[in-house]
């Protein structure tokens, strides 16, 4: 019997991304199923009743919650190619370690850069440069974070890079001047199918943003 594959997610989820992104290098087919957070679904609530959060992968009917946890599940299921996390030990706790340093710091820093104004705002700048240089020393002159193949800790960061723009508007910097070695980084995830086909357009993403900005009164 082939494996029933359902994604719960929204458009605009960098962690909703990685799951896709996941599932395309495996050349996983799936069901997508659009959420709405401000109504959640019975379905939703029913696969994810801890956090009712997205996203939520359900495989042959067991749901894996937590976009990281999906990721890592996702490429022990389907082992037979396209290793997302490498064999050895030590690097598979290196990559681990780095996916959870920008869960940790680059989505919290990140949404303080549009989300604050003022003081607060020019406290996030600062601390969203100190967190992208440490990225870029740990990134070095490596094609990718894991070395020379696209894996674990590239796709837990390169959803971020729908949000830049977003970042650079509201925070008024430019990632191409303060992180060149993240954005070369990008463009060469970007050439990847996986990567381009699952990122929406940033204007989109833009457009999202300053309507939730004027939610929040913001504006």
């Amino acid at each position: 019997m082939a494996d029933e594959v359902v994604v719960l997610d929204t458009w605009v989820s960098m962690f909703g991304m990685r799951v896709r992104i996941a599932l395309a290098e495996k050349g996983i087919q799936y069901e997508y199923k659009e959420q709405d957070l401000r109504n959640k679904s019975d379905l939703l609530l029913k696969m994810n009743p801890v956090h009712k959060k997205i996203p939520v992968l359900i495989h042959n009917g067991k749901p894996v919650c937590e976009s990281l946890i999906i990721v890592q599940y996702i490429d022990e299921v389907w082992n037979d190619s396209t290793p997302l996390l490498p064999a050895d030990p030590y690097q598979r706790a290196q990559a681990r370690f780095w996916a959870d340093f920008i869960d940790a710091k680059v989505y919290s820093v990140s949404r303080r850069v549009w989300a604050t104004k003022g003081e607060e705002q020019e406290a996030a700048k600062k601390e969203y440069f100190e967190t992208f240089k440490i990225l870029e020393g740990e990134l070095g002159d490596k094609p990718y974070f894991g070395g020379e193949t696209f894996g674990f800790v590239d796709i837990a960061l390169v959803t971020f890079y729908s949000w830049f723009y977003v970042y650079e508007s509201f925070g008024n910097f430019s990632m191409e001047a303060e992180f060149p070695k993240i954005m070369t980084w990008v463009k060469r995830c970007m050439q990847k199918e996986s990567v381009a086909k699952t990122l929406p357009d940033q204007r989109k993403v833009y457009g999202f943003v300053e309507d939730l900005r004027k939610k929040l009164s913001l504006d």
